[in-house]
């Protein structure tokens, strides 16, 4: 797939005037709302879906089904991160009305940090291709790992980024509004608000190491990669208050993210002996994720036993 100079442009500039409109529709600090956050959710995934009509006419059925693929991946995986989202806002006791800030520019960061990676993860496959078998035995071992992990902790000190960032500037317990730097006595310093964003940002790469090598299970094209991870994660701030108040509803919906993660890390290991076909992908991803949200929300949320550590931070 040849994507020519001015179609990267013409979709970065696409990208840049989406978050800009988020931006201008956000002014002011205020309490998303559950309508809000609904109708602004269908909106991402109605923008995010529309993308692979673009590309079926472009580019034919092969290359529009593997972007819904790495669609899809992505924004189920990012179930995963609004759990730990929530345990940091919860950790650092930040106000609803600004949680819509800092998730805005903690995502814009997020975008660039895994433009760069996807770059990197591509030219690594060009030029070693057994790295494809290292991603995969890693999905695997990740899907393992996520369907025994029992729960989520969130440790903000012992973030490296936020012990670098503490050492370099001075920080305030005291939130000054919806700002990240603050005058306090003649001397600059960083707020909560700062804090906070650079822990989600470092988190949610993290939670790119897993996502993006599973997209790069489905399809090796550059392009594809990028824009399904930019019209996942730019839906990511919406989901998450659209999912705030019920998120333990969706218990076994862990067992399905690690149900793709190593289907798709078994995808790559077996790349060079049988290619499995994207519809089979597709049909795979769709069940595995339908059928644990459909037994989550039967079985409802789990009945807490005792006092639940959620955090230690």
């Amino acid at each position: 797939m040849d994507v020519s100079l001015p179609i990267w442009l013409a979709f970065i500039a696409g990208i840049i005037v989406l978050l800009a409109v988020d931006l201008v529709g956000h002014r002011g600090a205020h309490t998303v709302s559950l309508t809000e956050a609904g109708v602004r959710s269908a909106l991402w995934i109605a923008l995010g879906l529309g993308f692979s009509i673009v590309l079926l006419l472009w580019q034919g059925g092969e290359v529009a089904g593997q972007y819904i693929a790495g669609y899809l991946i992505e924004y189920s995986l990012s179930v995963d991160n609004i759990f730990v989202f929530a345990l940091i806002f919860s950790s650092f006791g930040i106000p609803a009305e600004y949680r819509h800030k800092v998730l805005f520019w903690g995502i814009l960061v997020a975008i660039v940090l895994r433009a760069v990676f996807i770059f990197g993860g591509a030219a690594l496959l060009d030029h070693f291709h057994w790295i494809i078998y290292v991603f995969g035995a890693f999905l695997v071992g990740t899907g393992i790992r996520m369907a025994m992990k029992r729960e989520h902790n969130v440790h903000p000190e012992r973030n490296p980024v936020l012990r670098m960032l503490q050492r370099s500037l001075p920080m305030s317990n005291d939130y000054d509004g919806p700002h990240f730097l603050s005058k306090r006595t003649g001397v600059t310093v960083a707020t909560p608000m700062l804090a906070v964003l650079v822990v989600l940002s470092t988190v949610d790469l993290v939670f790119a190491l897993d996502s993006i090598p599973a997209i790069f299970g489905v399809t090796r094209e550059t392009f594809i990669v990028v824009t399904s991870n930019a019209f996942a994660v730019l839906g990511l701030r919406t989901l998450y208050f659209l999912l705030e108040g019920v998120m333990d509803r969706f218990s076994l919906l862990k067992y399905g993210l690690a149900a793709v993660l190593c289907f798709v890390g078994g995808k790559m290991l077996l790349s060079g002996v049988y290619e499995i076909p994207i519809w089979a992908s597709l049909v795979f991803i769709a069940l595995a994720l339908g059928i644990s949200i459909a037994l989550s929300l039967r079985l409802g949320a789990p009945k807490p036993s005792g006092s639940r550590r959620r955090s230690s931070a």
